[in-house]
């Protein structure tokens, strides 16, 4: 299949082939048939399979032929990076048949929110907006959503995660009845199907291979106490074939603290968190992606929304909350066909959560030997561990940091078929 099967708008082909396109994903081959057919959807999908062309492509196809263009489409994000990133897709692929896109998000300046405000008075066809500031602007009376068409939910979950439901009912409430509405998400957890059936009439569903990492990602994990952990990531940063690197630590303090450390070794580095202005977040991005940055600093914040190709490695210095998590993490290397590493630092109390991620994947990750002189690190035993993610991590210890044991899942390397 290609994108000419789809029978677009010859404008909107031709700026789809400006931007690369050529062949679709799994996911854009099996969405826009639906939204195509102005069928809700929900679809089950992660981050860099090409959700976010799924679902534009099929709108800016019917902004084309519609007869009124007054605030066509509603999209909502989770993130103001998301929303940038959306909206910069929206130019890219609307530049040759003049459909208009304004991102709509909080923490700027009054220049950007007067120029928000007047876009979405005036009419413009599609709006990408965070909840808050979305929700005040509508009780400002500044938004009038009457002839909508099509509501995008974009990472559903996580705008779950982050305390938005009752929000995203409240903008519900400002919407016209009758519309399309498309729902996509990584998971696909309860309160997600809640949401879904209060809010769309009869939705397909597609569910595209989740929970699962790009087959070109190498996956080590060191097994450390914690006082190990920022010796061996210096070690590892030295080698400077890891020329584009994002480091997940799992508070904003850590990502703070690291910075300060790791920039004595290395100044060409940043940490991102919801602590800077939102102008520094958009120049540090911007730098990053352009190559101007060698290593990255954040929170999970940085695990989904972020659409950088060439990054080498992803580090892990807190394991992941949930395996969905470390997908959505390690997901951010191996990307456009390319090879990565990514390698987490497993603690005591960390253990049975990594076992977890081990066991989503059908993997036993290597675990690597740590130097020497840093001493040994805590035995890999994540049954004896499993009640530690409710105490604090102790240092010093014994065991040579090696499995041991047989998981409960028949392990596979990266390097070989499943037996």
């Amino acid at each position: 299949m290609t994108f000419d099967d789809f029978k677009f708008n010859e404008s909107l082909m031709e700026g789809l082939y400006s931007m690369g396109y050529k062949q679709p994903t799994p996911i854009q081959e099996q969405a826009i048939p639906v939204i195509l057919d102005n069928k809700d959807l929900i679809a089950c999908a992660q981050t860099g399979t090409g959700k976010t062309a799924a679902y534009l492509l099929p709108i800016i196809d019917h902004i084309l032929k519609a007869e009124t263009r007054h605030l066509n489409t509603l999209i909502i994000a989770p993130t103001r990076e998301l929303v940038l990133q959306i909206d910069q897709q929206i130019d890219g692929m609307g530049y040759f048949c003049s459909v208009g896109s304004i991102a709509v998000y909080g923490g700027n300046d009054g220049i950007t929110f007067e120029k928000q405000r007047s876009a979405l008075k005036e009419g413009v066809d599609i709006v990408c907006a965070t909840p808050g500031r979305l929700i005040s602007l509508l009780q400002m009376g500044q938004v009038n959503f009457d002839h909508l068409q099509h509501l995008v939910l974009d990472e559903a979950d996580r705008m779950l995660d982050m305390g938005f439901f009752d929000d995203i009912r409240t903008i519900i409430n400002y919407l016209p009845k009758k519309r399309q509405t498309i729902l996509f998400s990584a998971t696909m957890p309860p309160k997600i199907r809640q949401l879904a059936g209060a809010i769309l009439n009869d939705p397909l569903q597609i569910n595209i291979a989740i929970s699962k990492p790009a087959a070109g990602i190498v996956q080590q994990a060191y097994v450390v106490h914690d006082g190990q952990k920022e010796e061996i990531l210096k070690e590892i940063l030295k080698n400077q074939d890891y020329s584009s690197v994002i480091i997940f630590s799992s508070t904003k303090d850590n990502v703070k603290l690291l910075e300060k450390s790791i920039k004595k070794m290395e100044p060409s580095l940043k940490a991102f968190h919801s602590d800077l202005e939102q102008a520094e977040r958009e120049e540090i991005m911007r730098d990053f992606k352009n190559r101007k940055l060698r290593i990255l600093i954040g929170t999970d914040i940085l695990s989904r929304g972020i659409d950088v190709d060439g990054i080498s490695l992803v580090v892990n210095y807190d394991a992941p909350p949930d395996p969905e998590d470390y997908i959505h993490r390690i997901g951010r290397t191996a990307r456009a066909s390319k090879a990565g590493v990514a390698i987490t630092f497993v603690n005591q109390r960390d253990q049975m959560k990594f076992f977890r991620i081990e066991s989503l994947m059908g993997i036993e990750v290597p675990k690597m030997p740590i130097p020497e002189a840093l001493g040994k690190g805590p035995e890999y035993n994540p049954e004896a561990n499993k009640h530690q993610d409710k105490k604090k991590s102790f240092g010093g210890g014994k065991g040579g940091g090696k499995a041991k044991g047989k998981p409960h899942f028949k392990p596979r390397t990266n390097s070989g078929p499943k037996k």
